[in-house]
């Protein structure tokens, strides 16, 4: 029985409102991180990461995928994510004692990312497939490092123990067996989904937020997500995706330029009105006002 009643407290958690706005004297404002932070030691989830990480890289090493230090696509990525990072703390203080660390990997996937703790990976196939500016390289960079500033990750992990738990304990209470548990564990999965797309979007807010006080256009994000929809013709539908459409991912973010926009402008030491439209390097993707 108390085993029972820990698991119902901690399902409550869920439904607890959101804190206040975290503000900020310029840029965007967000809900406070999640408190369900909490139930994830944060430096053992660091630790674990730092090991994904380093066999990752070994992995590609043995590939002869990873790229040396004197690569210049991994000079490039590195210099504009420094510079991201050294606004860093603004989300989150305790990102001071990261060990930050930037790796590209030479293979076709459109993808990167950072994982908790400051390990980011960039795939050479996301630049080379989408002709990245660094403004677009400064997008991606800024929007997974906001993941992990976030703590989305702990916050996932925490969030996967609590629905596994309460599938676990419906499938008991109720006697739905092993076959009603697969269906409550497919609802779970449904709502982790939902989760996901949540992270997703703040993650696109603190990133422009980030990438417009390193002096990157935050403009580049619409023209980044016109050229992944030229690359993938079909997606699957928002409501079985973890991450937003690209049209409603293009909506939000033109939503939080006017927040974005005056912060990039002091910058780059412009005035806000004067700046002329952002120009990407695709044939077929229009400017940005």
């Amino acid at each position: 029985m108390k085993k029972l009643a820990r698991t119902s407290t901690l399902l409550l958690c869920l439904a607890l409102p959101a804190l206040p706005a975290m503000a900020q004297e310029a840029g965007v404002s967000v809900d406070r991180m999640s408190r369900l932070r909490g139930l994830v030691p944060e430096k053992q989830l660091e630790e674990q990461a730092t090991m994904q990480y380093e066999e990752l890289k070994q992995q590609a090493r043995q590939k002869g995928v990873l790229a040396a230090d004197t690569d210049p696509q991994l000079q490039r990525v590195r210099a504009i994510s420094r510079r991201i990072i050294a606004n860093a703390t603004r989300w989150n203080p305790g990102a001071s004692d990261w060990q930050w660390e930037i790796n590209l990997i030479r293979a076709d996937s459109v993808n990167a990312f950072c994982m908790p703790g400051g390990k980011i990976a960039f795939f050479s196939g996301l630049v080379d497939k989408l002709k990245l500016t660094d403004d677009e390289i400064a997008i991606v960079a800024g929007h997974e490092i906001a993941h992990a500033l976030r703590e989305h990750g702990r916050e996932r992990v925490a969030k996967g123990n609590l629905l596994q738990l309460g599938a676990n304990l419906g499938s008991a209470i109720f006697g739905l067996g092993q076959t009603g548990q697969m269906v409550v564990g497919q609802g779970a999965q449904l709502a982790l989904l939902r989760f996901s797309r949540e992270d997703e979007t703040e993650a696109d807010t603190v990133g422009l937020d980030l990438v417009a006080r390193a002096g990157y256009d935050p403009r580049a994000g619409v023209a980044l997500w016109r050229k992944m929809a030229m690359l993938e013709k079909s997606a699957p539908p928002q409501w079985l995706s973890s991450h937003p459409s690209g049209s409603n991912r293009i909506a939000q973010i033109q939503k939080t330029l006017p927040q974005v926009m005056p912060v990039y402008a002091k910058a780059v030491n412009a005035q806000s009105g004067a700046l002329p439209p952002y120009r990407s390097n695709v044939q077929g993707v229009a400017p940005v006002q």
